[in-house]
């Protein structure tokens, strides 16, 4: 996908971007490729590749819920990694309020440098895993989105991720084929999280790659224990 592929797809889905915009994307290709040369951030650096796979693949979350684009709302990126998909969503939608965290602190330092370099505001970095960070009020339950790309099985992902909503908020699944039985084995941990499917929709993208967006809804508070200690979601995941 080129420059101008990447604007065209996007034009089509009615996402349109300025040229300040585009400008922001070229530059954090930049500073990705270059930084993943000493640290490791992401397999794909070929260009069309990260213009398909990471920042076109990041914002499609936007094209099915679409009050991301349009009102000030917050958004928290579990396991962000390089990024995704909540810096795509910045550039694309300034007005979105974003906290990323990952536990990583050479990933956390080039995102902040990523930041501070497209002088992006409605941002904050925060180093430490999903498990500790669920527990402090401060984010508990504090925010109209979570999300998280290529973490986790979904039983083990809403565990990451719906402590960090509050009631009335959602949780979006963002998956490739695997989404379905992911959803069908994870159904036990939403209902036990506070979470409940409202909306799928699957789609695939200009390479043909299929995927799926699903909307869970907060309905009801995460009880206290969850998210559990560091390390144990993964390995006794709810069932």
């Amino acid at each position: 996908m080129t420059n101008e592929d990447f604007i065209a797809a996007l034009s089509s889905a009615g996402i349109t971007l300025t040229a300040e915009q585009v400008h922001q994307f070229e530059i954090y290709y930049e500073m990705l490729v270059t930084t993943n040369e000493h640290v490791n951030l992401t397999a794909i650096t070929e260009k069309k590749e990260v213009y398909l796979k990471h920042f076109y693949d990041s914002l499609t979350v936007a094209m099915y819920e679409k009050n991301l684009q349009n009102l000030d709302s917050t958004l928290i990126d579990i396991g962000t990694g390089a990024g995704f998909p909540s810096l795509p969503l910045k550039i694309a939608f300034p007005s979105l309020q974003i906290t990323m965290v990952d536990a990583l602190k050479k990933r956390v330092n080039f995102l902040q440098e990523v930041v501070d370099t497209l002088r992006l505001t409605g941002v904050e970095i925060v180093h430490g895993r999903a498990e500790d960070i669920g527990q402090n009020p401060k984010y508990r339950e504090n925010f109209d989105y979570a999300t998280a790309r290529a973490v986790a099985r979904t039983s083990i992902l809403a565990e990451y991720t719906l402590p960090f909503v509050k009631i009335g908020g959602r949780f979006l699944v963002m998956k490739g084929s695997a989404a379905r039985q992911e959803l069908s084995d994870g159904q036990k941990a939403l209902a036990t999280l506070g979470g409940e499917l409202t909306e799928e929709f699957e789609f695939s993208l200009p390479n043909g790659d299929k995927r799926y967006i699903q909307l869970v809804n907060k309905k009801a508070k995460t009880p206290k224990k969850y998210p559990r200690q560091a390390g144990t979601p993964s390995k006794k995941p709810i069932s």
